[in-house]
């Protein structure tokens, strides 16, 4: 099954809709500005985070990997989509939603983080000029 544009909009149209963009090999597909799964050899990966990978062991999915010279690297945050999804459009869309929350955790998470070292920084100059000026 080719796996280009028009179907995964089609796909995922239950869920609603989606922006797809090139990305690597493949496809990033996204809502709402957050991307929330890869497509990638003809696969597609759904964002996963603690609280919903029981939901993708239980299917017998396993996490996005690939290859370098020395070693195989797994990406725990994308898990396969499992097939039977392709085949109940309605349950597909719960997968999907769940994956779009998933990624907003990450990225609210990503942007505390990014949050404290920018606060950090902000302190580490003021310690830095406070200790210049004396």
């Amino acid at each position: 099954m080719p796996v280009d544009r028009d179907f995964l909009i089609d796909l995922f149209a239950p869920f609603g809709p989606v922006t797809i963009r090139r990305m690597f090999s493949g496809f990033g597909v996204s809502a709402d500005g957050v991307n929330f799964a890869l497509v990638l050899r003809g696969t597609i990966y759904l964002r996963a985070d603690p609280d919903s990978l029981a939901r993708f062991e239980a299917e017998g999915a396993t996490p996005f990997q690939y290859q370098t010279r020395a070693k195989t690297v797994t990406v725990a945050s994308y898990w396969q989509l499992p097939e039977r999804l392709y085949d109940d459009p309605d349950e597909l869309a719960e997968w999907a939603r769940a994956a779009l929350q998933a990624a907003q955790r990450a990225a609210l998470k990503k942007r505390g983080k990014a949050g404290k070292r920018t606060i950090k920084k902000a302190a580490t100059k003021r310690r830095t000029k406070a200790a210049q000026a004396t």
